[in-house]
């Protein structure tokens, strides 16, 4: 069983603009903000009641793929907390943002998966009388694969979890600025269950084909 516990290992705090070993990338991908200072002393949430309930909704809706996709919500929630210092006053919504920010791959079969994906969380954000912020929930979801940094109301939660997603959904080959020890950790910590051939074989399950995916793939990155 996994742990609610923090999973901390070889901390070591950077100094501020300081690159990270072996890095191309600054810590910060935004040159407009103030550089991060980031430990590789991370925390790993392994367990949050408040995903597991939210993510019960859709398990039959996910199928095979459920463990997979549940175990890359608590490896980006772990990275965006570290590049929000643990700051966790907006965490409920950066949480139901992420059980909802991929969900329209399975709930609607779609590629371009963004608006069903913001749809369905919106719908049950009012229908359930939950109270996240209407605005935060959208935009984490929607520019969660923007290429460039987020510049609007609450850009440091928005940014923060594009780029842990960003770590994620590339295994580590784009850090954006996250310590490699602390993606390692990560990784062994909370295995993939799968999930990185989920994403080789969901596009040309849906479409047929790798080319015919190429389109709704396109969709959901924004500049």
């Amino acid at each position: 069983m996994l742990s609610n516990e923090p999973v901390r290992r070889g901390a070591r705090v950077m100094l501020r603009n300081e690159r990270v070993p072996g890095s191309t990338l600054p810590l910060c991908d935004d040159t407009s903000t103030r550089p991060m200072s980031l430990s590789n002393d991370i925390r790993i949430v392994t367990q949050s009641d408040h995903i597991e309930g939210l993510l019960a909704r859709y398990r039959e809706t996910i199928a095979d793929d459920f463990e997979g996709y549940r175990g890359h919500i608590y490896r980006v929630l772990s990275y965006a907390l570290h590049f929000l210092g643990d700051e966790e006053t907006d965490r409920p919504t950066i949480e139901a943002a992420l059980v909802y920010h991929d969900i329209g791959l399975w709930s609607d079969r779609a590629l371009g998966y963004l608006e069903p994906s913001i749809a369905r969380a919106q719908q049950d954000n009012a229908t359930e009388g939950w109270g996240y912020d209407a605005e935060l929930l959208h935009d984490i979801i929607y520019w969660h694969h923007k290429v460039t940094p987020f510049r609007g109301r609450n850009a440091d939660v928005v940014n923060a979890v594009r780029r842990a997603d960003w770590v994620d959904a590339s295994a580590g080959l784009v850090r954006m600025g996250m310590p490699k020890p602390c993606v390692a950790e990560v990784r062994r910590t909370i295995g993939d269950a799968g999930f990185y051939d989920t994403l080789k074989r969901i596009g040309p399950e849906l479409t047929g084909s790798l080319f015919k995916s190429i389109p709704g793939l396109l969709q959901v990155y924004k500049i």
